[in-house]
Order: structure tokens, then C-alpha cells, then sequence
């Protein structure tokens, strides 16, 4: 327990510092933008291109069991909610994908590193490759036909994929993938650099998820937020677990991939739906109730974890 407590409380700690930080205006709005733009922009990318373009072998398996999973799940949302709770297209897009996006950035990467070292880098870098393109890809296109029901299908497509395109935390996953497939050497200075600047992403990742929790609620919608949570915090990971056990994973691939499937529900989920206008008081208030639940269900599923690979 002990060991698992010194993975999983400074994570939530530097969630808290963040939140403090926000709450009692030690750090502005523009501040917070400026740190999260450098961990998305800068910080995350050198972590992943750095540690991904090393020679590594496996990670298709974990990608396919999470992504496959959430892809089910995901169909199962958007049906149910159409059905059940009478949501347009659009709405029920985002409702499902705020029961399968995981905070991967700023949570899943320090999370994984900390828990299971550099053994889990390879599964986490083909999970993050393949869960951007194909889960924002969908959601984005559902939205955008929901939204623009005459619009032209190549309208939607160039619109989906200047979106993905754009994410530099997919392109530098991307461009480790290729530089490693090709065993292409990275000059020592250039690691290092990397390396260093990686360093910062994980702390300043969970702290300014800390600050953009700040002025959420989950009174809003609070039906549709348990759902969402109960959904992306236990259903999604026992969907995953089986998927591994069916493809055979190797413990660390099933760690990674069901620790992965338990994170709560990213900040891009939140991002997206107040994009397009849509339920953002829904997958903001999800953010929040999950994120203060995933304390219990990851340090629950890492001590469990742990404890096999060891």
C-alpha cells in the first residue's frame, strides 16, 4: 500500500497545488494557458518523441485492447443516448466521448511512468498514437454531421483531420514511432535536451489540470455525469481487461492498457464540447466528479497491477 501511495498521492497533490493555485489567484488565467501550452505544445511531445525513439518492440496489443474497447463502448454510448435520453446526434457524440477520452496527457503519461518505469513507455506511446486519431476522429466527425447535416462529407473529412493533424502530442508520438522503426540515431545532445525539457511535462501537466478544474462544478447535469462516470470508470476498464485477456497481453501491456482505460475523463472532452457549443456543462462537470473519484479506482488497480509485475 505504501508503495502504491507514493506513486498515486503526489499525482493528486499536484493536482491539488494547481487547484490552490487557481482558487486563490496565484497564478492568473493567462498563466495557466501559457504553462498548458507549453506542456502540450513542447513539454509532453520531447517526453514522447525522447523515450519513443528508442529501440522498443510491442504496444500494438494494448493500443488495440483500449482502443477497440472504447471504439464498443463508445457505439454503445452514442446509441443510448439517442434512444434513451432523446440526444441530437451532435449531443450524444460528446456524451460519448466523455465516457471514453481519458485525461492520456496529463495524467496517463505521469501515471504510467511512475507506475510501471520504462517498461510501459512502448505500450503508452501506441495507445496515445491510435486513441487520438480514431476516438477525437469519430466524435469529430459525428459532431460535425450532427451540426452540418448538408455539409459535404469531404467537408467533414478535411475538418477532422486538421484537427487531429494539429495535435503536436500525436505528431511527435508519429514521428518516435518512424525515427524508431528506422533505428535513426538522435545526436546525445539532442536527447538530452529533450530529456530535460520532457522532465517538465508530467508536474506541470497534473498541475495545471489542477488550475482548469477550478470554477467546474458537477451540480449541472448531475444525472448524465454519474452515468458518464460509472461508465468511464469502471465499465470501460473491465471492457479493456477482457479485450486483453481475449489477445493474450503480456502483464505489462494489460497494466498499461486497463490503467489507461480508468483514467478520468480528459480535459479535451471539455475542450471540444465547448468548441462546438455542446454539452460543455455535461463533460465539464465529468471531468471534475471523475478525476476526484479516479483517487480510489487508480490506486486501487495500480496496487493491483504492481504487485503482478513484481
Amino acid at each position: 500500500m505504501a508503495a502504491v501511495l507514493e506513486v498515486v498521492a503526489p499525482v493528486f497533490l499536484l493536482v491539488a497545488l494547481g487547484w490552490a493555485a487557481a482558487r486563490w489567484r496565484i497564478l492568473d488565467e493567462a498563466a495557466f494557458r501559457g504553462l498548458t501550452l507549453f506542456v502540450f505544445g513542447l513539454a509532453s511531445p520531447a517526453l514522447l518523441f525522447a523515450g519513443g525513439s528508442k529501440p522498443h518492440e510491442g504496444g500494438a496489443g494494448a493500443a488495440l485492447a483500449l482502443v477497440g474497447g472504447s471504439v464498443i463502448l463508445y457505439a454503445i454510448c452514442v446509441v443510448g443516448a439517442r434512444r434513451i435520453a432523446r440526444m441530437n446526434l451532435a449531443d450524444a457524440a460528446l456524451f460519448g466521448l466523455a465516457c471514453v477520452f481519458g485525461n492520456s496527457v496529463m495524467m496517463g503519461i505521469p501515471i504510467i511512468v511512475a507506475a510501471y518505469g520504462e517498461p510501459g513507455v512502448p505500450p503508452l506511446l501506441a495507445i496515445l498514437a491510435l486513441q487520438t486519431m480514431v476516438l477525437l476522429g469519430i466524435a469529430t466527425m459525428l459532431t460535425e454531421v450532427g451540426l452540418h447535416a448538408s455539409a459535404s462529407w469531404k467537408r467533414v473529412l478535411r475538418a477532422t483531420a486538421k484537427g487531429v493533424l494539429r495535435n503536436p502530442v500525436l505528431l511527435a508520438v508519429i514521428a518516435a514511432l518512424v525515427w524508431s522503426s528506422f533505428a535513426l540515431p538522435v545526436p546525445g545532445v539532442a536527447r538530452r535536451t529533450l530529456e530535460l525539457v520532457g522532465a517538465a511535462s508530467p508536474p506541470v501537466a497534473l498541475f495545471c489540470l489542477g488550475g482548469s478544474l477550478y470554477g467546474l462544478g458537477i451540480a449541472s447535469a448531475w444525472r448524465e455525469t454519474l452515468a458518464i462516470a460509472s461508465l468511464k470508470l469502471l465499465a470501460l476498464p473491465v471492457l479493456v481487461f477482457a479485450l486483453a485477456q481475449i489477445l493474450a497481453l503480456t502483464p505489462v501491456e494489460t497494466a498499461v492498457a486497463v490503467t489507461m482505460a480508468a483514467l478520468p475523463t480528459g480535459a479535451t472532452a471539455f475542450v471540444v464540447a465547448r468548441r462546438y457549443a455542446t454539452g460543455a456543462d455535461r463533460s465539464g462537470s465529468a471531468v471534475v466528479l471523475t478525476t476526484a473519484l479516479s483517487v480510489l479506482t487508480l490506486s486501487v488497480l495500480i496496487g493491483h497491477f504492481r504487485a503482478t509485475l513484481h
